[in-house]
Order: structure tokens, then sequence, then C-alpha cells
């Protein structure tokens, strides 16, 4: 039994093991490879996070799904780098926006090279993995091409805000079904459809991947406000600082509203205030990791990885659907 992927997933079959490790071995030497350029300081850049590391959460999910068709067949290795560059260009340009100055335990790219470096190189890996994508037929294009279209409007919808009249943590929710849900699901979709499973087995691991994406970054926004920079590998309460609602502060707000509790209205101004300012800053991360609305945003981030879990259900019984259930044990243990 060897720990693989995100959070020490254990894999307790040893030739799913072997396959898994194979492809992931695969995809990073294809991620290096495609990450390669005639001008020097574009593969550094490009490569600046590839060789920070991190948890390859989306190829790992590529090559589990993948195990419910052929798993050696030709297309999945690639599909695997096509994600894994997808997101890393994201978090290029999402540093830029939350104008974060720590990634995988590293400078972020735009604290390092400035920010019209870290969106051009988010925008060369955005080519590459094109380019990949061109050679796996129209269908996967066609099934990357509307990801990345609910990825974006996920995006713009966060920085837009909710309408009128919408409840803010309904719209988060759908925020976080096309920024991270989306790629993820994508994930599992080209892991079974590259391998040739059946059209059922495509959808259910498609939404599958939807849900624990969802669960994912909800475990995130926990991280972000329980842990520090050692355990996330970035700074802590980046969403905070920028003022950047995530699920425990429209958890506190929800709360507010509902009982009108000084401290809590009190914890509302603060986190309405500049924190910018350091000490207001760490105030605000105390005061809300002591808060019930923490806690309550870890069990949405239950609720949605038991909601993945159920997905799975009409799958046969397999080495690779185990792994895939302990996933979801592993994004809830990750929330805390």
């Amino acid at each position: 039994m060897t720990d693989v992927g995100p959070f020490g997933l254990s894999v307790r079959d040893q030739a799913l093991e072997a396959d898994v490790q194979a492809g992931l071995t695969a995809v990073e030497e294809g991620l290096l490879e495609a990450t390669k350029s005639e001008v020097p300081f574009i593969t550094e850049a490009a490569q600046h996070l590839v060789r920070a590391g991190g948890k390859r959460f989306r190829p790992l999910l590529v090559m589990l799904a993948a195990q419910f068709g052929d798993r050696h067949a030709p297309g999945i290795v690639p599909s695997a780098v096509v994600v894994e560059l997808t997101h890393l260009a994201t978090l290029y340009h999402d540093d830029v926006m939350d104008e974060a100055t720590v990634r995988r335990g590293v400078d972020s790219a735009n604290t390092r090279w400035g920010n019209s470096v870290a969106v051009l190189t988010g925008d060369f890996l955005f080519a590459r993995a094109s380019h990949i994508l061109a050679d796996l037929g129209p269908e996967a294009v066609r099934v990357q091409a509307e990801a990345f279209e609910r990825l974006v409007t996920g995006q713009i919808l966060e920085t837009a805000g909710p309408q009128d009249g919408r409840d803010p943590i309904e719209h988060y929710l759908d925020v976080l079904g096309g920024k991270t849900g989306s790629l993820v699901a994508v994930s599992c979709r080209f892991g079974a459809m590259m391998s040739g499973a059946e059209e059922t087995v495509v959808d259910v691991l498609t939404q599958y991947g939807e849900r624990l994406g969802v669960a994912f970054q909800l475990a995130d926004d926990v991280l972000d406000i329980a842990s520090d920079s050692h355990e996330s590998g970035k700074t802590p309460g980046t969403d905070l600082r920028e003022g950047i609602a995530t699920l425990p502060v429209l958890r506190l707000r929800e709360r507010a509203a509902r009982l009108g509790l000084a401290e809590d209205l009190a914890l509302c101004e603060l986190l309405d205030s500049d924190l910018t300012d350091d000490a207001r800053h760490a105030e605000a991360l105390r005061l809300l990791r002591a808060h019930p609305a923490l806690e309550q945003a870890r069990r949405d981030t239950v609720r949605y990885a038991e909601d993945a879990r159920s997905a799975l259900a009409p799958l046969p019984e397999c080495a690779a659907k185990t792994a895939l259930v302990e996933l979801c044990d592993a994004v809830v243990h990750r929330a805390g």
C-alpha cells in the first residue's frame, strides 16, 4: 500500500498503484516537455510552478477514471497534461488578480517577474495545452472549450458578485462549479473518454468530478482560513486581504443577518475594512478561526464530498472506485 497523488491517497491494489504511478510519471515528463521554449526565459517562467510541485489532483483523476476502460489508451496521458497545464495557467492569472506573493511554497510568478510576465506565461501555457489538445480530436477540443468557458464565466461571476436578490451563498457555489468543478469534471471525463469507457460511465464520472471539484475548493476555503502557509503552500487569508468572500465569510454574514449578534456584526465590520493592514488582517483571521461559521463551512465541504461519493454508486466495485471514494474522504480530512 503506497501513498500516491494528493493528500496521501492510499492505493491498496498493486496493479492500480503501478498504473497510476506510471501515468503520473509520464504526465510529469509531459509537463516539462510542454513548457519548454526556444527562449530560455520563457522556459524558466513556464516551468516555475511545474517544478514547484503540487498535488497533481487533476491528472490523478484522469488516471483513475481511465481504469474503467483501456487504461493504456494513447490519449490518456496527453489529456492529463492538458488539464494540468490549463490549471497551472489559471494559477498564474489568479495570482495576478489576487496580488498573491506565494504559491506552492515559492514566490509567485507575479512577485518574481511582474504582472505582465505572469499573465503572458499563463497565456503561453494555454497555447501549449491547445496544441496538445488538437491531436486528441474534435470531441476533446469541444469538451475542453466548454469547460474553459465555464471556468472563465465562474471567474467573471465571482468578480461581478451576485445580482440583487440572489442568495450570496447560492451564487458562490455556482461560481465554484464553474471555476473549479468544471476542470475537475473534465479530468474525470477525459480519463474515461480517452480509455473508451461506456458513455454511462463517462457521465457518472463527470458528475462525480463536478461535485468533488466543488468540495475540493470548499476545503481550500477552509484551509485558507484555518492553516498557516507551511500547510497550504500559500499566504493564509489571501482572499480576505483582497476582499473576496469565500464560504466561511458568507456563512458569517448569513448568521449575522439572521441572529444580529453584536460579535458577529463587529466581525463583519472588520472584514469590510481595509485588510491590507497586517494587524487588522491578523485579527480577522484569528476571529474567523474561532467562529462557528468556519465549522459550518466544514460541514458544507463534507456534504459536497458525500454527494460526490453518492454519484459513484452505479459504477462496478473495483480498486479504482475504492480510490475515488477515498478521495472524497481525503478532501474532507483536508478541511479538518
